[in-house]
């Protein structure tokens, strides 16, 4: 019984921020909308250029890695 009174209580605490969003303070969240979408926009790009740059990393890191495991196999077969 407890989980469907969080669940009901959970809607009615949606519908009830909906509605004040709607009639009572819509101004002042369009401002708020307004004011969030360039830092939102600054820093996921900022995420995705960090993103991007590590996946540049760690290409080159495997590449580098795949170069030493071939010499060092050469190495051991001209040993053998």
């Amino acid at each position: 019984m407890g989980k469907i009174l969080a669940v009901l209580g959970g809607l009615i605490a949606m519908a009830g921020g909906v509605a004040l969003v709607a009639f009572v303070w819509w101004v002042p969240f369009k401002i708020l909308i307004k004011g969030f979408i360039p830092p939102v926009l600054f820093f996921g790009g900022l995420i995705a250029l960090i993103a991007g740059l590590s996946s540049f990393k760690d290409a080159a890191r495997a590449k580098k890695l795949e170069a030493e495991l071939k010499e060092d196999e050469k190495k051991a077969a001209s040993k053998a």
